[in-house]
């Protein structure tokens, strides 16, 4: 049977901390319940300032609900803010005395543009080199969810996933390969909607080993 990692053998994580981009504050997890709701109403308010600001009517029909459903639509697409990386492993990590490379691919990834507020959505790739132990497989998107549920920009969103996992798991290395599309340049500027971004991050032997990094671009189809 394999053996589990106890959380008093977990390393100590300093991913995405207050002072970096894109990290939790806490205050979406610590306010009492009173500034929460003041939080809430003042969001609420704001949605209806902009739908003034653009020519709207606020109280028509069609838009009376609209603030409502924004503020929870915004506070879902940023729930990331409330998650934290030890709460997502936990004790999901075993001795399987495994060394070969470990691939989960093509994990949807929605995020929002930090520059505009606008959704970029796309797949990303991620592959481990174990040094002899291994993550649970849904911890791997659960935590690509984790930093893309947050305001990003793809480049940061791409390196956080990397980072947190080699941090996390101690591994021989980590490889991370983003492509997406970003509705700030398919619904407005330069209007380009067949455009697609890909990014990667590549940490210990993916760095290192030219033939490492071929393998795991092959296996994920983008070695060309």
């Amino acid at each position: 049977m394999a053996e589990k990692r106890g959380k008093s053998a977990s390393p100590e994580l300093n991913i995405g901390g207050p002072r970096q981009p894109g990290a939790p504050t806490g205050a979406r997890i610590y306010k009492p319940p009173d500034e929460a709701h003041q939080r809430l109403s003042r969001m609420h308010e704001a949605v209806k300032t902009i739908l003034e600001c653009i020519g709207e009517d606020p109280g028509r029909p069609g838009l009376l609900d609209t603030p409502d459903r924004y503020v929870r639509a915004m506070l879902a697409l940023t729930k990331g803010y409330e998650q934290d990386v030890r709460e997502i492993v936990k004790e999901a990590i075993f001795d399987e005395q495994h060394r070969e490379m470990v691939i989960v691919k093509d994990i949807e990834v929605f995020s929002m543009c930090e520059h505009h507020l606008l959704p970029f959505m796309g797949k990303m790739h991620i592959g481990y080199m174990p040094d002899n132990w291994v993550i649970g497989l849904s911890k791997l998107p659960r935590i690509a969810d984790m930093f893309s549920r947050r305001l990003q920009i793809q480049e940061r969103l791409t390196k956080q996933v990397a980072n947190a996992i080699m941090e996390v798991l101690k591994p021989r290395g980590v490889a991370v390969v983003m492509e997406s599309s970003h509705m700030c340049m398919a619904m407005r500027g330069v209007e380009k909607s067949a455009a697609t971004t890909i990014t990667s991050c590549v940490l210990g032997c993916f760095e290192t080993d030219e033939k490492t990094r071929r393998e795991f671009l092959s296996l994920i189809g983008l070695d060309k």
